[in-house]
Protein backbone atom coordinates (compact mmCIF):
# COMPACT_ATOMS: atom_id res chain seq x y z
CA UNK A 1 0.00 0.00 0.00
CA UNK A 2 1.49 3.31 -0.85
CA UNK A 3 1.03 6.51 0.97
CA UNK A 4 0.33 10.05 -0.16
CA UNK A 5 0.77 13.09 1.52
CA UNK A 6 -0.46 16.47 0.23
CA UNK A 7 0.85 19.65 1.45
CA UNK A 8 -1.43 22.94 0.88
CA UNK A 9 -1.51 26.52 2.59
CA UNK A 10 -5.39 26.23 2.98
CA UNK A 11 -7.53 22.85 3.81
CA UNK A 12 -10.64 24.13 2.81
CA UNK A 13 -11.91 24.75 -0.85
CA UNK A 14 -11.15 28.72 -0.71
CA UNK A 15 -10.17 28.63 -4.58
CA UNK A 16 -9.61 26.44 -7.63
CA UNK A 17 -5.68 25.46 -6.62
CA UNK A 18 -7.39 24.08 -3.67
CA UNK A 19 -9.93 22.45 -5.01
CA UNK A 20 -7.26 20.10 -6.98
CA UNK A 21 -5.50 19.82 -3.67
CA UNK A 22 -9.01 17.68 -2.77
CA UNK A 23 -9.64 16.12 -5.70
CA UNK A 24 -6.27 14.88 -6.28
CA UNK A 25 -5.99 13.22 -2.67
CA UNK A 26 -9.70 11.83 -2.77
CA UNK A 27 -9.02 10.30 -5.88
CA UNK A 28 -5.97 8.76 -4.89
CA UNK A 29 -7.93 7.50 -1.70
CA UNK A 30 -10.15 6.26 -4.41
CA UNK A 31 -7.50 3.72 -5.60
CA UNK A 32 -6.28 2.60 -1.90
CA UNK A 33 -3.81 4.64 -1.23
CA UNK A 34 -3.20 5.65 2.15
CA UNK A 35 -3.23 9.51 2.32
CA UNK A 36 -2.43 12.62 4.64
CA UNK A 37 -2.09 16.75 4.63
CA UNK A 38 -0.14 19.27 5.87
CA UNK A 39 -1.49 22.29 5.93
CA UNK A 40 -2.35 25.69 8.31
CA UNK A 41 -4.78 26.07 10.94
CA UNK A 42 -7.55 28.00 10.02
CA UNK A 43 -11.03 28.31 11.23
CA UNK A 44 -12.67 27.23 7.60
CA UNK A 45 -10.71 23.79 7.58
CA UNK A 46 -12.54 20.69 6.94
CA UNK A 47 -11.77 18.22 9.16
CA UNK A 48 -8.61 16.01 9.05
CA UNK A 49 -7.08 13.13 11.12
CA UNK A 50 -4.04 15.20 10.75
CA UNK A 51 -4.78 18.95 11.67
CA UNK A 52 -2.50 18.40 15.05
CA UNK A 53 0.58 18.79 12.99
CA UNK A 54 -0.91 21.83 10.94
CA UNK A 55 1.20 24.90 11.31
CA UNK A 56 -0.82 27.95 13.16
CA UNK A 57 -2.74 30.55 10.75
CA UNK A 58 -0.40 33.57 9.16
CA UNK A 59 -3.08 35.75 7.55
CA UNK A 60 -1.85 38.81 5.77
CA UNK A 61 -4.93 40.62 6.00
CA UNK A 62 -5.16 40.28 9.53
CA UNK A 63 -4.13 43.46 12.26
CA UNK A 64 -0.46 41.79 13.91
CA UNK A 65 1.37 43.59 16.41
CA UNK A 66 4.81 44.59 15.94
CA UNK A 67 6.19 41.35 17.59
CA UNK A 68 3.44 39.04 15.56
CA UNK A 69 4.37 40.80 12.13
CA UNK A 70 8.21 39.95 12.86
CA UNK A 71 7.81 36.52 13.28
CA UNK A 72 5.34 36.11 10.71
CA UNK A 73 7.54 37.33 8.21
CA UNK A 74 10.43 35.10 9.57
CA UNK A 75 8.06 32.48 8.93
CA UNK A 76 7.14 33.90 5.24
CA UNK A 77 10.44 33.54 4.54
CA UNK A 78 11.78 29.53 5.96
CA UNK A 79 9.24 28.40 8.66
CA UNK A 80 11.00 26.24 11.24
CA UNK A 81 7.77 25.37 12.26
CA UNK A 82 6.73 23.58 9.55
CA UNK A 83 9.61 21.64 9.32
CA UNK A 84 9.24 20.51 13.09
CA UNK A 85 5.94 19.57 12.17
CA UNK A 86 6.70 17.65 8.73
CA UNK A 87 9.02 15.89 10.67
CA UNK A 88 6.58 14.82 13.32
CA UNK A 89 3.97 13.75 10.73
CA UNK A 90 6.43 11.81 8.55
CA UNK A 91 6.92 9.92 12.41
CA UNK A 92 3.75 8.53 12.14
CA UNK A 93 2.53 8.62 8.17
CA UNK A 94 5.68 6.71 5.93
CA UNK A 95 5.08 8.91 2.73
CA UNK A 96 5.88 7.32 -0.44
CA UNK A 97 5.84 10.67 -2.32
CA UNK A 98 4.66 14.12 -1.70
CA UNK A 99 2.50 16.49 -3.62
CA UNK A 100 2.93 19.79 -2.85
CA UNK A 101 0.32 22.45 -4.14
CA UNK A 102 0.31 25.96 -3.16
CA UNK A 103 2.94 26.33 0.20
CA UNK A 104 4.41 29.56 -0.31
CA UNK A 105 4.17 32.42 2.43
CA UNK A 106 2.63 30.12 4.76
CA UNK A 107 4.40 26.42 5.16
CA UNK A 108 7.44 28.27 2.71
CA UNK A 109 9.31 26.16 1.29
CA UNK A 110 11.76 24.94 4.07
CA UNK A 111 9.87 21.57 4.14
CA UNK A 112 11.16 20.64 0.74
CA UNK A 113 14.96 20.08 2.10
CA UNK A 114 13.59 17.64 4.89
CA UNK A 115 11.49 16.01 2.09
CA UNK A 116 14.41 15.50 -0.65
CA UNK A 117 17.18 14.46 3.04
CA UNK A 118 14.19 11.79 3.99
CA UNK A 119 14.72 10.32 -0.06
CA UNK A 120 10.77 11.02 -0.46
CA UNK A 121 10.00 12.03 -3.93
CA UNK A 122 8.46 15.67 -4.50
CA UNK A 123 6.13 16.25 -7.07
CA UNK A 124 4.44 20.58 -7.40
CA UNK A 125 1.71 21.21 -9.17
CA UNK A 126 1.81 24.98 -10.94
CA UNK A 127 -1.18 26.43 -9.54
CA UNK A 128 0.52 29.46 -10.46
CA UNK A 129 3.65 31.23 -11.39
CA UNK A 130 5.44 31.11 -8.13
CA UNK A 131 7.95 29.37 -8.71
CA UNK A 132 9.04 32.33 -11.09
CA UNK A 133 7.76 35.55 -9.96
CA UNK A 134 8.34 36.17 -6.22
CA UNK A 135 4.86 37.80 -6.46
CA UNK A 136 3.37 34.12 -8.25
CA UNK A 137 1.02 35.96 -10.70
CA UNK A 138 3.19 38.29 -12.82
CA UNK A 139 0.71 40.99 -12.04
CA UNK A 140 1.40 44.34 -10.37
CA UNK A 141 -0.66 47.74 -10.31
CA UNK A 142 0.61 48.63 -14.08
CA UNK A 143 -0.33 45.31 -15.92
CA UNK A 144 1.13 42.06 -16.47
CA UNK A 145 4.81 41.86 -15.42
CA UNK A 146 7.72 40.04 -15.99
CA UNK A 147 11.09 42.05 -15.13
CA UNK A 148 12.03 40.10 -12.50
CA UNK A 149 12.71 37.43 -14.94
CA UNK A 150 15.97 38.33 -15.49
CA UNK A 151 16.53 37.69 -12.10
CA UNK A 152 16.53 41.26 -10.25
CA UNK A 153 14.09 40.29 -7.12
CA UNK A 154 14.66 44.38 -6.19
CA UNK A 155 11.71 45.19 -8.84
CA UNK A 156 9.43 43.25 -6.94
CA UNK A 157 10.08 45.91 -4.11
CA UNK A 158 10.13 48.89 -6.58
CA UNK A 159 6.61 47.75 -8.39
CA UNK A 160 4.86 46.99 -5.43
CA UNK A 161 4.06 43.55 -6.30
CA UNK A 162 2.64 42.08 -3.46
CA UNK A 163 -0.67 43.63 -2.35
CA UNK A 164 0.25 46.96 -3.87
CA UNK A 165 2.26 47.21 -0.14
CA UNK A 166 6.28 48.00 -0.04
CA UNK A 167 6.58 45.77 3.10
CA UNK A 168 4.49 42.82 1.86
CA UNK A 169 6.46 43.34 -1.42
CA UNK A 170 10.02 43.77 0.61
CA UNK A 171 9.26 40.10 2.99
CA UNK A 172 8.18 38.50 -0.22
CA UNK A 173 11.38 39.70 -2.39
CA UNK A 174 13.66 38.37 0.42
CA UNK A 175 11.50 35.03 0.86
CA UNK A 176 12.64 34.89 -2.72
CA UNK A 177 16.08 35.79 -2.42
CA UNK A 178 16.46 32.98 -0.15
CA UNK A 179 14.61 30.55 -1.69
CA UNK A 180 16.67 31.11 -4.88
CA UNK A 181 20.20 31.42 -2.86
CA UNK A 182 19.37 27.78 -1.07
CA UNK A 183 17.86 26.42 -4.66
CA UNK A 184 14.87 25.18 -2.01
CA UNK A 185 12.35 24.82 -5.40
CA UNK A 186 15.11 23.75 -7.80
CA UNK A 187 17.34 21.30 -5.81
CA UNK A 188 14.75 19.72 -3.86
CA UNK A 189 11.38 19.35 -6.78
CA UNK A 190 11.56 16.25 -8.79
CA UNK A 191 8.92 17.22 -11.22
CA UNK A 192 6.32 20.10 -12.03
CA UNK A 193 2.74 19.54 -12.88
CA UNK A 194 1.81 22.26 -15.13
CA UNK A 195 -2.45 21.95 -15.90
CA UNK A 196 -1.79 24.78 -19.12
CA UNK A 197 0.87 24.42 -22.51
CA UNK A 198 0.89 27.97 -21.33
CA UNK A 199 2.88 27.81 -18.07
CA UNK A 200 4.98 24.88 -19.40
CA UNK A 201 6.11 27.27 -22.01
CA UNK A 202 6.30 30.46 -19.64
CA UNK A 203 8.36 28.62 -16.71
CA UNK A 204 10.66 27.16 -19.77
CA UNK A 205 11.20 30.66 -20.76
CA UNK A 206 12.23 31.86 -17.00
CA UNK A 207 15.01 29.28 -17.01
CA UNK A 208 13.05 25.80 -15.82
CA UNK A 209 14.34 22.50 -17.87
CA UNK A 210 11.68 21.04 -20.11
CA UNK A 211 12.74 17.79 -18.73
CA UNK A 212 11.40 18.81 -14.99
CA UNK A 213 8.07 19.94 -16.30
CA UNK A 214 5.10 17.61 -16.86
CA UNK A 215 1.69 18.94 -19.19
CA UNK A 216 -1.30 17.04 -16.76
CA UNK A 217 -4.46 19.28 -17.43
CA UNK A 218 -7.01 19.47 -14.62
CA UNK A 219 -10.11 17.40 -14.33
CA UNK A 220 -13.95 17.59 -13.11
CA UNK A 221 -16.37 14.32 -12.91
CA UNK A 222 -18.79 15.85 -15.70
CA UNK A 223 -20.95 12.44 -13.97
CA UNK A 224 -21.19 14.57 -10.46
CA UNK A 225 -22.58 17.73 -12.39
CA UNK A 226 -26.66 17.87 -14.20
CA UNK A 227 -26.12 19.74 -17.00
CA UNK A 228 -28.65 22.00 -18.33
CA UNK A 229 -28.03 23.41 -22.27
CA UNK A 230 -31.00 25.85 -22.21
CA UNK A 231 -29.98 29.24 -22.52
CA UNK A 232 -31.04 31.55 -19.45
CA UNK A 233 -31.56 35.36 -19.58
CA UNK A 234 -28.62 36.46 -17.78
CA UNK A 235 -24.62 36.37 -17.78
CA UNK A 236 -22.92 34.70 -14.65
CA UNK A 237 -19.50 35.04 -12.82
CA UNK A 238 -18.60 32.86 -9.71
CA UNK A 239 -15.46 33.32 -8.19
CA UNK A 240 -12.63 35.53 -6.70
CA UNK A 241 -13.40 39.38 -6.46
CA UNK A 242 -9.56 40.49 -6.83
CA UNK A 243 -7.91 42.68 -9.01
CA UNK A 244 -6.51 40.69 -11.53
CA UNK A 245 -9.99 38.56 -12.31
CA UNK A 246 -11.26 41.59 -13.99
CA UNK A 247 -14.54 41.57 -12.92
CA UNK A 248 -14.39 45.59 -13.18
CA UNK A 249 -14.18 45.19 -16.61
CA UNK A 250 -17.07 42.56 -16.48
CA UNK A 251 -19.51 45.58 -14.94
CA UNK A 252 -18.35 47.97 -16.96
CA UNK A 253 -18.81 45.83 -20.24
CA UNK A 254 -22.54 44.31 -19.11
CA UNK A 255 -23.46 47.75 -18.15
CA UNK A 256 -22.66 49.33 -21.92
CA UNK A 257 -24.25 46.24 -23.56
CA UNK A 258 -27.20 46.21 -20.97
CA UNK A 259 -27.16 42.78 -20.30
CA UNK A 260 -27.79 41.13 -17.07
CA UNK A 261 -25.26 39.78 -14.92
CA UNK A 262 -24.62 38.13 -11.51
CA UNK A 263 -21.72 38.07 -9.39
CA UNK A 264 -21.01 34.92 -6.97
CA UNK A 265 -17.88 35.86 -5.20
CA UNK A 266 -16.06 37.47 -2.38
CA UNK A 267 -12.91 39.21 -1.93
CA UNK A 268 -10.84 42.32 -1.46
CA UNK A 269 -12.36 44.17 -4.25
CA UNK A 270 -16.15 43.55 -3.04
CA UNK A 271 -17.15 46.66 -1.76
CA UNK A 272 -15.26 48.59 -4.70
CA UNK A 273 -17.79 46.30 -7.11
CA UNK A 274 -20.44 47.15 -4.90
CA UNK A 275 -20.04 50.83 -5.75
CA UNK A 276 -19.51 50.45 -9.16
CA UNK A 277 -22.73 48.37 -9.92
CA UNK A 278 -25.04 50.37 -7.11
CA UNK A 279 -27.60 51.39 -9.41
CA UNK A 280 -27.33 49.69 -12.18
CA UNK A 281 -30.00 48.02 -12.80
CA UNK A 282 -30.09 44.13 -13.40
CA UNK A 283 -26.25 44.32 -11.86
CA UNK A 284 -26.72 41.94 -8.90
CA UNK A 285 -23.74 41.01 -6.62
CA UNK A 286 -24.75 37.75 -4.65
CA UNK A 287 -22.17 37.55 -2.02
CA UNK A 288 -20.83 33.94 -1.24
CA UNK A 289 -22.84 30.96 -3.14
CA UNK A 290 -21.57 27.88 -2.77
CA UNK A 291 -22.50 23.96 -3.53
CA UNK A 292 -25.95 23.42 -5.21
CA UNK A 293 -27.36 26.69 -5.01
CA UNK A 294 -24.10 27.80 -7.43
CA UNK A 295 -24.29 24.99 -9.45
CA UNK A 296 -28.00 25.77 -10.39
CA UNK A 297 -27.04 29.74 -10.76
CA UNK A 298 -24.72 28.39 -13.63
CA UNK A 299 -27.10 26.18 -14.95
CA UNK A 300 -29.67 29.16 -14.98
CA UNK A 301 -27.51 31.19 -16.84
CA UNK A 302 -27.06 32.22 -20.74
CA UNK A 303 -23.56 31.89 -20.36
CA UNK A 304 -20.61 32.14 -18.07
CA UNK A 305 -17.97 35.05 -17.93
CA UNK A 306 -14.00 35.00 -17.32
CA UNK A 307 -12.49 38.18 -17.97
CA UNK A 308 -9.46 37.36 -16.21
CA UNK A 309 -6.18 40.23 -17.03
CA UNK A 310 -3.27 38.31 -15.26
CA UNK A 311 -1.85 34.87 -16.78
CA UNK A 312 -4.48 32.59 -15.83
CA UNK A 313 -2.99 28.86 -15.59
CA UNK A 314 -6.08 26.18 -16.35
CA UNK A 315 -8.99 27.50 -14.48
CA UNK A 316 -11.69 25.13 -12.84
CA UNK A 317 -14.16 27.68 -13.05
CA UNK A 318 -14.07 26.41 -16.76
CA UNK A 319 -14.67 23.08 -16.99
CA UNK A 320 -17.14 23.35 -14.01
CA UNK A 321 -19.35 26.09 -16.71
CA UNK A 322 -18.45 23.25 -19.20
CA UNK A 323 -19.55 20.32 -16.40
CA UNK A 324 -22.85 22.16 -16.67
CA UNK A 325 -23.79 22.72 -20.08
CA UNK A 326 -23.20 26.16 -20.15
CA UNK A 327 -20.32 28.05 -22.88
CA UNK A 328 -18.08 30.65 -21.55
CA UNK A 329 -17.00 33.93 -22.37
CA UNK A 330 -13.19 33.72 -22.04
CA UNK A 331 -10.58 36.45 -21.92
CA UNK A 332 -7.37 35.53 -24.50
CA UNK A 333 -4.67 35.66 -21.73
CA UNK A 334 -2.98 32.80 -20.02
CA UNK A 335 -4.25 29.04 -20.45
CA UNK A 336 -7.88 30.34 -20.75
CA UNK A 337 -7.87 29.77 -24.88
CA UNK A 338 -6.54 26.75 -24.11
CA UNK A 339 -9.58 25.21 -22.60
CA UNK A 340 -12.06 26.52 -25.30
CA UNK A 341 -13.16 25.81 -28.61
CA UNK A 342 -13.89 28.97 -30.10
CA UNK A 343 -17.13 29.64 -31.74
CA UNK A 344 -18.05 25.97 -30.15
CA UNK A 345 -17.92 25.66 -26.89
CA UNK A 346 -17.43 29.33 -25.92
CA UNK A 347 -15.99 32.92 -27.12
CA UNK A 348 -12.21 34.93 -26.19
CA UNK A 349 -11.98 38.52 -26.17
CA UNK A 350 -8.92 40.80 -25.19
CA UNK A 351 -8.60 40.39 -21.81
CA UNK A 352 -9.14 44.05 -19.90
CA UNK A 353 -10.83 45.90 -22.95
CA UNK A 354 -14.46 46.59 -21.78
CA UNK A 355 -15.67 47.63 -25.32
CA UNK A 356 -14.09 43.63 -26.40
CA UNK A 357 -16.43 42.24 -24.27
CA UNK A 358 -19.42 44.80 -24.76
CA UNK A 359 -19.33 43.56 -28.05
CA UNK A 360 -19.25 39.66 -27.24
CA UNK A 361 -21.50 40.10 -24.61
CA UNK A 362 -24.63 41.69 -27.15
CA UNK A 363 -23.53 39.03 -29.82
CA UNK A 364 -24.21 36.28 -27.00
CA UNK A 365 -27.54 38.21 -25.79
CA UNK A 366 -28.38 37.82 -29.77
CA UNK A 367 -27.69 34.29 -30.52
CA UNK A 368 -30.83 32.14 -31.27
CA UNK A 369 -31.87 29.64 -28.00
CA UNK A 370 -30.92 26.83 -30.26
CA UNK A 371 -27.61 27.53 -30.65
CA UNK A 372 -26.26 28.52 -27.36
CA UNK A 373 -27.83 25.12 -26.60
CA UNK A 374 -25.99 23.60 -28.81
CA UNK A 375 -23.02 25.15 -27.96
CA UNK A 376 -23.69 24.20 -23.95
CA UNK A 377 -23.85 20.49 -25.12
CA UNK A 378 -20.54 20.66 -27.13
CA UNK A 379 -19.21 21.67 -24.03
CA UNK A 380 -20.63 19.32 -22.02
CA UNK A 381 -18.99 16.91 -25.13
CA UNK A 382 -15.79 18.69 -24.62
CA UNK A 383 -15.23 17.83 -20.89
CA UNK A 384 -16.37 14.36 -20.92
CA UNK A 385 -13.75 13.92 -23.53
CA UNK A 386 -10.93 16.15 -22.70
CA UNK A 387 -10.62 16.60 -19.11
CA UNK A 388 -11.56 13.66 -17.43
CA UNK A 389 -10.59 11.99 -14.56
CA UNK A 390 -9.39 8.89 -15.79
CA UNK A 391 -6.86 10.67 -18.16
CA UNK A 392 -5.62 12.76 -15.03
CA UNK A 393 -5.63 9.63 -13.11
CA UNK A 394 -3.61 7.79 -15.60
CA UNK A 395 -1.04 10.52 -16.30
CA UNK A 396 -0.76 10.90 -12.41
CA UNK A 397 0.10 7.09 -11.57
CA UNK A 398 2.43 7.21 -14.49
CA UNK A 399 4.38 10.15 -13.28
CA UNK A 400 4.55 8.89 -10.00
CA UNK A 401 6.27 5.63 -11.15
CA UNK A 402 8.35 7.58 -12.97
CA UNK A 403 10.13 8.45 -9.90
CA UNK A 404 9.69 4.79 -8.27
CA UNK A 405 6.46 5.15 -6.91
CA UNK A 406 3.78 2.77 -7.37
CA UNK A 407 5.50 -0.24 -8.73
CA UNK A 408 4.01 -1.40 -12.26
CA UNK A 409 1.04 0.39 -13.08
CA UNK A 410 -2.48 -1.54 -13.84
CA UNK A 411 -2.96 -2.73 -17.60
CA UNK A 412 -5.63 -0.46 -18.21
CA UNK A 413 -3.64 2.60 -17.16
CA UNK A 414 -0.59 1.57 -19.38
CA UNK A 415 -1.48 4.01 -22.38
CA UNK A 416 -1.91 6.93 -20.33
CA UNK A 417 1.73 8.71 -20.10
CA UNK A 418 2.03 12.25 -19.35
CA UNK A 419 3.37 14.43 -22.43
Amino acid sequence: MKHLLSLNSYHYRRGGSDVVYFEHEALFASLGWQTAHLSMQHPKNLPSPWSRYFIDEIEFGHSYGLLQKVMMAGKVVYSLEARRRLAALLAEFPADVAHVHCIYHHLSPSVLPLLRARGIPVVLTAHDLKVACPAYKMLNRGGVCERCRGGNLLHVVANRCVRDSLAASAVVALESTVARTLGLWRNNVDRIVVPSRFYQRKLQDWGWPAAQLVHIPNYVDASAHRPEPAPGDYFVYFGRLAPEKGVETLIRAAVAARVPLKIAGTGPMESGLRVLAAGQPGIDLLGFVGGDALWNLVRGSRAVVLPSQWYENAPMSVLEAGALGKPVIGANIGGIPELLVEGETGFVFEAGNVQALTQVLSEVRALPRSRLRDMGMAARRHIETTFTRERYRDAMLSLYASLGVGGSLPKDVQDGRPD
